[in-house]
């Protein structure tokens, strides 16, 4: 197999088109959870949650949060270890959940998990209990009767019940059902997930790299190890080299030579263009970082800034924070990392509008009009 030479501005323009962010908008939530395979929970809220934000950026001011609610709601959609996911998906994942901690010679955080769920298996046989008569359930109404504490470096050290509701979900033993503001409402899996045929491991897998490389356009061969959503893609797609670029790249065959048509997009911190840091460095060049677990006086752009996608650039930060209260979305710093021409600050303006007016807010600037 031959393998695609790309410049950057190449992989570039196959990465935004992958997660529609180019001209063309998806007709729904649906189909657009779909195509990216998944929206990311997070429910830091200094503009939108992220999943909300994300659907926005896609879809533009006709999408409601509510449309993803009532997803949830009828199952349409799911959510699975804090990923929003088609519920048709749910069978590539069941192989790989009758399967925790993990097939072949287990790591040694594998055994860790595996043994310490052991250690405390009457907790889970009550919590399967308390589900089965009185489920859904928030954490709370869950009894902690476990017999060895989780002991963790952060903030799960001793939340027991919710780490063991974690590898339950691992293990394809309960899901979430719902939420009751910003609690998960937990339930056994059997009553949240479609009853569809298992897909077997090695094939699920496959098809989830294929659909993880169509939703990135281009990425890695091979990757560090990340929990939940995975960064590298296998052998799927066709090989690619990128100039100027080191590594072996995989690349969605489907988008080669597609015509470009830009935008520009206020992404989420989040967003799946750039969550992979590295990633986003090598094709974008691109300098940024979330900065919201800083101290105040060492943040560089904002606590929750906005990169701005112009075309298959990322341009700089927008610093905003909606302050309901006031009715007001505060633009606090427009920090750009190249020279702005007239349209590029004409359509920022014009996407700030947007994004006012979809979350209901007049935009107010740090000073009389934007600068």
């Amino acid at each position: 197999m031959a393998v695609h030479e790309l410049s950057r501005t190449d992989a570039r323009r196959i990465a935004v088109r992958a997660q529609l962010l180019d001209h063309r908008r998806p007709a729904n939530l649906f189909d657009l959870v779909r195509r990216i395979t998944l929206l990311q929970i997070d429910q830091t809220a200094a503009i939108a949650p992220n999943a909300d934000l994300v659907a926005w950026s896609r879809l533009g001011s006709s999408y409601s949060p509510k449309e993803l609610t009532k997803s949830l709601a009828d199952r349409t959609l799911l959510e699975l270890q804090g990923m929003v996911r088609p519920s048709e998906d749910l069978a590539l994942y069941r192989a790989e959940m009758a399967a925790w901690p993990g097939t072949g010679e287990l790591l040694d955080w594998q055994e860790y998990r595996r043994d310490w769920v052991q250690a405390n298996e009457a907790c889970r046989l009550d919590i399967l209990d308390r589900l089965d008569s009185d489920g859904p359930l928030t954490v709370r109404d869950l009894p902690d009767t476990c017999a060895k504490p989780w002991k963790s470096s952060g903030w799960t050290n001793n939340r027991n019940v919710s780490q063991l509701l974690e590898f339950m979900v691992q293990r394809g033993e309960v899901a979430v059902a719902g939420r009751s503001g910003r609690d998960r409402l937990w339930d056994l899996a059997e009553r949240v997930y479609p009853d569809d045929p298992v897909v077997p491991l090695e094939e699920s897998t496959k098809i989830r790299n294929e659909r993880r490389l169509r939703a990135l356009g281009i990425a890695r061969l091979r990757g560090p190890e990340c929990p939940v959503e995975p960064l590298d893609v296998e052998e799927a797609g066709e090989p690619a080299v990128i100039e100027g670029v080191r590594g072996n790249w995989r690349v969605d065959p489907a988008l080669l030579g597609q015509p470009f048509k830009p935008r520009l997009a206020l992404l989420s911190p989040l967003d799946r263009l750039i969550h992979d840091r590295k990633r986003m460095v090598d094709l974008f060049e691109f300098d940024y970082q979330l900065e919201m677990y800083k101290p105040a006086a060492k943040r560089r752009w904002g606590f929750y800034a906005l990169p701005i996608l112009y075309g298959d650039r990322l341009v700089g930060k927008l610093d905003a924070t909606a302050d309901r209260d006031t009715g007001v979305l505060r633009i606090n710093a427009i920090h750009r990392d190249v020279e702005f021409t007239t349209a590029m600050t004409d359509e920022l303006h014009h996407e700030i509008q947007h994004l006012a007016h979809w979350l209901g807010l007049a935009p107010g600037w740090s000073g009389t009009e934007m600068p």
